[in-house]
This record gives structure tokens, sequence and C-alpha cells, in this order.
């Protein structure tokens, strides 16, 4: 995603731009962040990119720290108000049980190990704290929607996803108890009325409503258990 996000600089932040489906994702998963409970809460972020969810949990009362490989993505990240740190998702930069909240923002669906990536988030996590995730299901339609159609919209980028690292739900919530964190998924969408609304200017926002099947992307939620 380096080049990618070099070779797009100046579009990450553009509602209408290329990634508009990004800012709706980063929307979406703000709202399942909860108001800090206490002081000096932390936020990680895993795989912040350029920082789209800093907005969107602002004034929550979080340290809000994005983890990124990207120098220019992190760049553009503290510009926005997050705390920058160089590092891998499967090798996190930081100790165990620091986060009241970790966030993984599709980043499951672009990581070679999805077991590490996991046990990464969750070590994370202090007991009682919130895993807050979204991703795209290992499924045909997924592959459909996300990579065979959508790459054909002008001016969306070519070979965004590997559809091979696209996330098996069943697995991924056997890998988040097994590492004390129950997981609970459901499925969103966009809007309907406004992305028809959306399509032919390419501005405004679109809501991530929830939806009645995970198998296209889904979110994530869940609690860390104590002990």
């Amino acid at each position: 995603m380096g080049e990618e996000f070099d070779r797009f600089a100046g579009q990450w932040w553009r509602p209408d731009g290329p990634f508009a489906m990004l800012h709706w994702l980063a929307a979406a998963r703000g709202a399942l962040v909860p108001l800090a409970e206490r002081p000096g809460a932390l936020l990680v972020d895993l795989g912040c990119g350029g920082g789209l969810l800093a907005p969107h949990v602002a004034g929550l009362g979080y340290r809000h720290v994005g983890v990124d490989l990207v120098d220019s993505a992190l760049w553009e990240a503290r510009a926005h108000g997050v705390v920058p740190i160089k590092g891998d998702v499967l090798h996190v930069p930081l100790g165990d049980g620091c986060a009241d909240v970790v966030v993984a923002g599709e980043i499951l669906e672009h990581v070679a190990d999805l077991d590490t990536a996991v046990s990464e988030a969750c070590r994370l996590l202090r007991p009682g704290g919130r895993l807050v995730l979204d991703t795209l299901a290992d499924t045909y339609l997924a592959r459909l929607l996300a990579v065979t159609l959508a790459e054909r919209v002008p001016g969306v980028p070519r070979g965004l996803h590997d559809p091979a690292l696209f996330v098996n739900r069943e697995r991924l919530v056997r890998l988040c108890a097994a590492a004390g964190v129950p997981l609970s998924l459901r499925g969103i969408r966009p809007s309907v009325p406004q992305l028809i609304r959306w399509l032919p200017r390419r501005t405004g926002r679109v809501e991530l409503v929830p939806s009645a099947s995970t198998a296209v992307l889904f979110q994530g939620r869940g609690i860390k258990e104590a002990g």
C-alpha cells in the first residue's frame, strides 16, 4: 500500500475522490467507539493510513495512536491529530494491555498472517478493552463486488485487494475467542438511496447501514475478558 498511498497523495482526504468508500467506512467504524471511561485512555489504530478515523473519534477522550508502515501515511495522520508509530500490525511496538480500544479497519484483508494480526490486536487490549474491526469476507460475492465490479469504476485504483486474503468469518471469530475477545459480527452496506444520489456527482456522504448478511463487508466488535 505504500506505493499506492504515495501515488494518490492528496486524494485520501477527499470524500469525493477515488477513496470515498474509506471515508464512509471510517465514519461507521468511529460510531462503534465509545466514550473513554478513564483519563489517559489509549486508542490504537492499526493500519491507520492517513488517519481517516481521526475526526470520528476526536472528542471521545482518547489519545489516538496510529500504527502503519508507510511514512507518508503517518505524516498525513499526524497532520490530523494522530500520534504516529511506524510499525507492522504483525509486530506492533506497543506493550501488552496498553489499549482501551484497538481499531483494525480495512487491514485484515491485506495481511497474509491473519492469526498473528488478530493475536497482536487482542494482545494490546487491557481487560475490558474493546476491539473494533471491519473487513471483507472470504466469499465469491465479496470478490465479485469488491474486486471484479468495484475496480471497474472509473477512478478506482486497480489491484488494491488480493482476494486470497479476504477473511474467513468463522476463523476470525475462533481466533478472537482464543485470544480472550468474544467477537460479534454484523454486515454493513451503503445506504441505497444515498448511494444513488451520490453516484452522478460523487459528492456528499453515504452512510453505511446494517445489513442482514455478513457475506461482503462486515464489522466486528468484542470486549477483552479478564484473566
